[in-house]
């Protein structure tokens, strides 16, 4: 197996770079249902065929569900309870569900308005 530096010299012939990005405090990993919050990891770097791979290695790992990481605001529920004229719980649930977008509140909400 090749050495530190005789790897490294190989990974340069055949356009790989590698790499560490300093200083990272977070990373986030988002997905539709929760987010994965890593906090101070080390993040390696492989640049390779014009692909950038990320390593993430290490750092306190924290999953939390969509619904608690978005912040509604006030202003917010006040909008939608008065435009789809419900509560201000329901409006709450309703921006949740629509993960903070107004429009999709109001058109869920009145959805299930009986007409």
């Amino acid at each position: 197996m090749p050495g530190g530096r005789e790897a490294t010299r190989m990974m340069q012939k055949m356009g790989m770079q590698l790499g560490n990005i300093d200083n990272v405090t977070q990373v986030v990993i988002a997905t539709e249902t929760k987010r994965i919050i890593i906090d101070r990891p080390s993040v390696a770097t492989l640049n390779m065929q014009g692909q950038q791979i990320y390593q993430v290695i290490g750092g306190q790992v924290k999953e939390e569900t969509k619904s608690e990481a978005i912040i509604i605001p006030e202003d917010d529920i006040r909008l939608v309870s008065e435009q789809a004229k419900v509560s201000a719980e329901e409006a709450k649930a309703a921006l949740l569900r629509a993960g903070g977008d107004l429009a999709q509140a109001i058109v869920l909400l009145k959805e299930n308005v009986p007409h």
